[in-house]
């Protein structure tokens, strides 16, 4: 699992820093402002259906099954399983894409309805440039599930850089032959659905599995793949229903709300995507076979060290965006049209992300125990009951809190879910906090704030000594480092952490 994890959070971390350079590209051509707001809501788009469809439900039917087959009736029938999935679905998302075509208009119409008509026509071509990213980022995802089940992480978990580096050049290329930089950037996110796609044929094919198409047919496979799905796809729909929801208050708070939220997420997902993404993408075929095999003790032990892996990054993580968030968005966005103001209001809807940091990480650990066992029902009752809260709160909070409604609201209904999800696994004996556990998450949170003291002791005197122009890198960078520092100097002090026990795996990885 740990080679697992360094290899997907590695390549996740590459495409997080291209993904800030990218949306530091954004912040500087667009800021906070229509543009910038059509484009971010058109995005949601694709997004809403990848996740729904490539993603989530699909992974945890598909990546199971997939991995139980090779290990049980060989290479063979996993390559026959794998393309009878390829054929049923590429027929599918091709309806959906040519349905989602014809009626973007009036699908725009309900999920932003308070934008202005010219704001909302500009989304509505947008939505249009990029739906054909959703047929292609699906396939490239069952394809990272063929890979994930081959225990190959690498090729699935760099097809993200290719968006964000196609994203960057479309940018800097296109932007003076198109109307808008929001018209680049759409061409360039389905660009790069067909340069991911393309990679991922030739990783799989390079694994030993090549993959032709067959004509589709509801095989017994594919029936009771798909009856594995549904209770994931009921349940990623209603939570894609609620972020639909979103979208929609999103639209009618002040304008560039929708953009001061996608900028505040995009660095609360770097701690979310690198650990708990990587985590999650490693744990689940090891716990599939543990399941498969019976060996009980050894997938709690699994479990307990990946949420010791997940907690020693995320719980610094999310004191330090809370702490020090008003300097990161304005060190990493600030300039050109986004302002002064955009970055405060970035940096609060940051803060309020931050509170839930470590129970969206969670999440990617917990989710998959369930998945390993064939239970895909439980998480989604349990999602049910969070994205009610979560519509219940988005109303409460967004006249008072506007910009940091929908994140605080998205945090709280995160950690209700967590903790529904770790009692119901632990009262079925498949989660125990063992002692090494119980001993060292404490001692990560005491570590953790130390080092928020001491970032909230050295921001003025080091943002006064480099902070001016070009040095405010240097002393955000000063300040991160010094911050890691602390931390990993009082972790190891007080014995949250091992770092010679961690090197010796390392070595002998």
């Amino acid at each position: 699992m740990l080679r697992g994890v360094m290899t997907v959070g590695g390549w996740t971390m590459i495409s997080r820093v291209l993904g800030f350079l990218r949306d530091m590209l954004i912040g500087y051509l667009a800021g906070a402002g229509p543009v910038a707001d059509a484009f971010f809501v058109a995005l949601r788009v694709p997004n809403l259906f990848r996740r729904l469809f490539g993603e989530g439900a699909f992974n945890a039917a598909f990546v199971p099954e997939f991995s139980g087959v090779l290990a049980t009736e060989g290479t063979a029938h996993a390559r026959q399983f794998a393309q009878e999935t390829i054929a049923v679905m590429a027929f599918w998302l091709l309806i959906l894409t040519i349905v989602g075509e014809i009626f973007m208009p009036q699908i725009m119409g309900v999920i932003a309805s308070g934008f202005a008509p010219d704001k909302l026509a500009l989304t509505v071509t947008l939505a249009r440039i990029m739906f054909p990213y959703v047929v292609l980022i699906c396939l490239t995802a069952l394809l990272s599930g063929v890979l994930n089940g081959l225990d190959r992480f690498a090729a699935a978990a760099a097809a993200p850089v290719v968006f964000n580096v196609v994203s960057i050049a479309s940018m800097l290329l296109l932007t003076p032959l198109v109307p808008t930089v929001g018209h680049a950037l759409a061409w360039g996110v389905t660009v790069s659905g067909v340069l991911q796609l393309a990679l991922l044929v030739w990783s799989v094919s390079r694994a030993g599995m090549p993959l032709r198409i067959p004509r589709p047919r509801m095989t017994p496979a594919m029936r009771k793949l798909f009856r594995r799905m549904v209770p994931g796809l009921l349940g990623a729909g209603v939570t894609q229903l609620n972020l639909t929801v979103d979208i929609l208050i999103q639209s009618w708070l002040p304008p560039g709300s929708a953009s001061v939220l996608y900028y505040a997420d995009r660095v609360n997902q770097l701690p979310l995507g690198v650990i708990g993404t990587a985590v999650g993408t490693a744990l689940l075929p090891l716990l599939s076979r543990q399941a498969r095999s019976g060996e009980d003790a050894a997938a709690r032990e699994t479990l307990s060290r990946a949420i010791e892996i997940t907690m020693v990054v995320t719980i610094p993580a999310a004191l330090a965006l809370g702490v020090v968030g008003q300097p990161i968005m304005a060190v990493l966005f600030g300039r050109g049209a986004f302002d002064a103001q955009a970055a405060l209001l970035s940096s609060q809807s940051l803060a309020a992300y931050a509170i839930g940091l470590p129970a969206f990480v969670l999440l990617k650990v917990l989710v998959p125990a369930f998945f390993a066992h064939g239970d895909t029902g439980t998480p989604v009752r349990v999602g049910l009951v969070a994205i009610g809260l979560n519509l219940v709160l988005n109303v409460l909070f967004m006249v008072p809190l506007q910009h940091m409604g929908p994140a605080l609201a998205t945090s709280i209904s995160a950690i209700v879910n967590t903790v529904v999800l770790g009692v119901i696994l632990s009262r079925r004996g498949r989660l125990s906090f063992d002692a090494q556990l119980r001993r060292r998450v404490p001692r990560m949170a005491l570590a953790a704030l130390a080092m928020a003291g001491a970032l909230v002791s050295a921001e003025r005197p080091v943002f006064a000594w480099l902070g001016d122009g070009g040095g405010r890198f240097a002393a955000l960078a000063l300040l991160v480092s010094g911050g890691l520092a602390v931390y990993a100097v009082v972790a190891q002090a007080v014995g949250a952490v091992d770092a010679r026990g961690m090197l010796r795996q390392l070595r002998r990885r």
